[in-house]
């Protein structure tokens, strides 16, 4: 190692007058160095290569607690503009979405009364409130009768995705996006489909249709065959959990991702999925050695809106 060769860069002081947009505002983070400022930057420079590539297949995986804060905006914006191929998630994604078509949720706070709260009927998510009335209840009176209409339809076995786009297509709502998924035909797959209001609402109406069924295996048998006829893959993955693993457990089998952006609250030391930096995948051959990638410490529900709306601002393309 030699003096030269590390001392190559000189850290630049942010200008905020000179910053134009969000895309202006990433550009001088970068050049100022320092910590999580230069990871975000160079995490919306991957998107934004992801976003333009029509020969990238695009992955989005993302936990259900974003879908009840305003980041569904963001979320949903995504497959609104064709930006991603295909979302894998989790039911709660599925229940925050219906839910919030139909009814509200509210502004909270964690150090709120959590037993006065349950005594009222509010449920708390973070600092985010969500009536009795505005989650199980409307989901139970809305999603009977859909699933009712898809049984006379003649419908007895559908994948997750198929189940999903059905729903969203239903809600008649673009807010949803689920409706947005199913109007540009973007798979949503989610592998644990009943753990949540909505699986619970299959298995209720299991309870007197006993052929109506799951098929998880579809799903499977879709994400085998994107992931290996992809020319390119890359993934934008905030948390861990199902979602991320269902993601990078298929782009195993065609050499890794090419590119990869992961977003995560979670400590490393743990040796959790969640915890577990983009690096640690290139040993398991689910991230490519020479992979485009960045971990980046933080929350989603700030760092989001910031990254996607600087990676759009450049006007990527519209997908295929």
């Amino acid at each position: 190692m030699r003096r030269s060769d590390v001392l190559r860069r000189k850290v630049q002081d942010l200008d905020l007058s000179q910053a134009r947009g969000l895309a202006d505002l990433v550009a001088q983070m970068e050049a100022g160095g320092g910590f999580t400022a230069k990871k975000i930057a160079e995490g919306v420079g991957i998107l934004r290569t992801m976003f333009r590539r029509p020969s990238c297949l695009t992955f989005l995986s993302f936990p259900a607690a974003l879908m009840a804060t305003g980041v569904r905006g963001v979320l949903r914006g995504l497959v609104e503009r064709r930006l991603v191929d295909v979302a894998i998630t989790t039911c709660g994604t599925a229940d925050h979405d219906l839910a919030r078509v139909w009814k509200p949720y509210y502004h909270g706070d964690f150090a709120m009364d959590d037993v006065a709260l349950h005594r009222l009927g509010v449920n708390r998510l973070g600092n985010v409130l969500v009536p009795n009335e505005s989650y199980g209840l409307v989901l139970e009176k809305r999603i009977r009768p859909m699933l009712e209409d898809l049984w006379r339809s003649g419908k007895r076995a559908l994948s997750t995705k198929e189940l999903l786009w059905e729903l969203g297509r239903r809600t008649g709502s673009q807010e949803s996006l689920l409706w947005w998924a199913w109007k540009n035909r973007v798979p949503v797959v989610v592998p644990a489909i009943l753990d949540g209001a909505v699986g619970y609402q299959l298995w209720s109406f299991w309870q007197d249709h006993k052929d109506f069924r799951i098929d998880l295996f579809r799903d499977e048998a879709e994400l085998s065959d994107l992931a290996f006829t992809a020319k390119e893959a890359g993934a934008l993955m905030i948390g861990g959990g199902v979602s991320k693993h269902h993601t990078i457990w298929w782009n195993q089998f065609r050499g890794g991702l090419d590119y990869a952006v992961y977003i995560t609250t979670a400590p490393e030391w743990d040796g959790s999925l969640s915890g577990a930096r983009v690096r640690e995948g290139i040993s398991w051959g689910k991230v490519k050695e020479t992979a485009r990638q960045v971990t980046i410490e933080g929350d989603a529900s700030a760092l989001l809106p910031l990254m996607v709306g600087a990676a759009m601002e450049t006007k990527p393309r519209r997908r295929r």
